[in-house]
């Protein structure tokens, strides 16, 4: 039985007469009945098109013929799918399981920045402390864009776990290195498991969180998640101090497993219906791109290593610093002609990556978190160097930062819903962000406490009140299918930009230290110092020669603080991009609510016809 050349649903009635209204009861009944029936094909492929769902019946549409009815139907396809939202006490759970697995990933981020002195001890390996936090970055920053493929078109539960998973074994690797080359590629097999947590945790809250709960969601999450970069030096402080550097490592796994046991035991809904994956496997290399993977990843490397040897284990005009850059933009061209032969199906879709929104946003969150970053790293070198803080201390000292910025990063979310409009709040943050790090560029040697703290909760409530500007504007200019593939390319913006400008600070640091040094403390050894740490040439300068090597330091972080700088003022040039829409909780109701009367119009339309 057909109709519109579909097969029909029948429904057998008896031969009894039956009137209007029993009649209508027993139609009831049944399309009640069809909806269950249909409710356990949900999670069918959506490619099957014998598979139909009913339409509701209407008197123009509906007809008896003997003792049949016949129903309208439609492919699943075709059905909107309708996420079922967790709430209560799950919700809970499943949010702070998402923000604790967060969080232990920024910890590890830090934690390895107080336990390097005693690593390089141990492993004689003084010439590879620039690889210890640089290969957590390269490895989290290359795969990137390919976590949203994955997200898109596999189980979110499961793809998050998986990445976690890589995150744990590179932890441990990390802890049972008997090298200086184990560390390191534990440290990247770390990071490659890190590229997926975040963005799946974003995925994961907007899947399970209803929209107006996403920001408050989302703001306290973020919030939580700061932490850790206070708490990671602080760990590796006590962790190497009291036992050993390897506890900075080890801790992750039986905290790791507590949050994962967590997400293991709850439903996590899909934003979107998702194929099977024994449709998926055979052919897995046009579902995720493998293609522009490999030659994106290998760009991206030679790019960040050009960046880490020039000016310090190579001349920027060295053969090996020009091939690197050489071969990033030979490699990019490639994938680049790769990427816009496939469309859509790229790793990151022109389509997503030409939104100017999109785009936009993926630049604010690369130049802001460079300025965070950047304020965090140097700031704690400041503190051991010049203040003669311990480790432990100097993570307390970026209290004023942090706290600030837990609180704005909670309060934005709900007051950018509440008022509608983004770019108000990223001008004020970035104002702040600029201003606080600018005046990084003015301490010295004798500069007091107000001012290092006052200038940090300065730029701590701009960074904070611009976390989720870029998260809810993604959320407003993508549909569910590209929400993934989208806070993939956000993650890796705010991933790649830290990379790229700690490297560059790093070399401006260096060489400002190298030319400083003669001209502050000509007597004594410039390459000596710079060997001996941030710390460790106390041991050896006396105190009519400690003024100068204090200043020579003092002036060349004030050098790295201008890049850092430039980078908020750089949000200033992208924020307008971010668009004046209105992603209030009512004007998004209004916009579904018309989107749904349309939908409905063509619906009948089409069966009028």
């Amino acid at each position: 039985m057909y109709t519109y050349g579909r097969p029909c649903y029948p429904f057998i009635l008896s031969s009894r007469a039956y009137s209007v209204n029993s009649f209508c009861a027993l139609a009831t009944r049944a399309t009640k009945k069809y909806r269950m029936e249909n409710t356990a094909t949900k999670s069918s492929s959506p490619e099957d098109d014998e598979k139909t769902v009913e339409r509701n019946p209407s008197s123009s549409d509906s007809k008896i013929n003997g003792s049949r009815l016949r129903l309208e139907t439609k492919p699943v396809d075709e059905v909107e799918y309708q996420v079922e939202y967790v709430s209560g006490v799950k919700l809970a759970i499943v949010i702070a399981s998402v923000a604790f697995s967060c969080f232990l990933v920024l910890v590890d981020n830090m934690i390895v920045s107080t336990a390097i002195p005693r690593i390089t001890n141990q492993f004689k390996s003084l010439r590879d402390v620039g690889w210890y936090a640089s290969a957590y970055q390269f490895g989290s920053a290359a795969p990137q864009p390919l976590t949203g493929k994955i997200y898109t078109h596999f189980k979110t539960k499961w793809v998050f776990l998986t990445f976690f998973s890589i995150f744990e074994l590179g932890s441990l690797l990390c802890g049972v290195a008997n090298s200086s080359v184990m560390l390191i590629c534990g440290r990247a097999v770390a990071g490659l498991g890190a590229a997926g947590i975040l963005s799946g945790a974003l995925t994961i809250i907007s899947s399970c969180a209803a929209p107006e709960k996403r920001a408050n969601l989302i703001g306290i999450t973020l919030g939580l998640n700061q932490l850790g970069l206070v708490v990671g030096p602080l760990l590796g402080g006590v962790f190497t101090t009291f036992t050993t550097w390897r506890w900075c490592f080890y801790i992750n796994l039986p905290l790791g497993a507590v949050s994962s046991i967590a997400i293991i035991l709850l439903r996590i809904p899909e934003q979107t219906r998702k194929a099977p994956i024994r449709t998926i496997l055979p052919k897995l290399h046009h579902y995720l791109d493998l293609i522009g993977f490999c030659l994106f990843a290998p760009a991206i490397v030679m790019l960040l290593l050009a960046l880490q040897y020039g000016g310090n284990q190579f001349a920027w005009n060295s053969s090996q610093v020009i091939g690197l850059f050489c071969g990033f933009a030979a490699t990019i061209v490639v994938w680049y002609w790769w990427n816009s032969r496939l469309g859509d199906k790229a790793m990151l879709p022109l389509s997503l990556v030409t939104k100017r929104v999109v785009a936009m946003a993926v630049l604010y969150q690369a130049f802001m978190m460079a300025c965070l970053y950047g304020a965090i790293y140097f700031l704690p070198i400041y503190f051991q160097a010049i203040l003669n803080t311990n480790a432990m201390l100097s993570g307390v000292y970026l209290l004023p930062t942090i706290l600030p910025q837990l609180f704005m990063a909670g309060l934005s979310g709900p007051m950018i819903m509440k008022v509608g409009y983004l770019i108000p709040f990223a001008i004020f943050s970035t104002v702040l962000m600029s201003i606080g790090a600018g005046l990084y560029s003015t301490l010295g040697p004798n500069s007091s406490s107000g001012k290092w703290a006052g200038f940090q909760v300065l730029s701590g409530i701009g960074s904070g009140a611009g976390l989720q500007v870029t998260i809810i504007a993604i959320q407003a200019a993508t549909t569910g299918e590209e929400l993934s593939s989208a806070m993939a390319f956000l993650i890796f913006g705010q991933t790649l930009g830290p990379a790229i400008v700690l490297v560059i600070c790093n070399v401006i640091f260096d060489n400002a230290l190298e030319s400083q040094l003669p001209q502050h403390a000509p007597h004594i050894n410039a390459t000596a110092i710079i060997d001996a740490g941030a710390t460790g040439f106390r041991a050896f300068v006396d105190e009519t020669d400690l003024p100068g090597v204090l200043l020579a330091y003092s002036n060349s972080i004030d050098r790295a603080f201008y890049l850092v700088a430039a980078m908020g003022v750089m949000c200033g040039f992208v924020l307008w991009g971010l668009g004046w829409q209105n992603v209030s909780i009512k004007a998004t109701d209004e916009q579904n609510g018309q989107d749904k009367k349309v939908k409905e119009s063509t619906e009948n339309g089409i069966t009028k016809a």
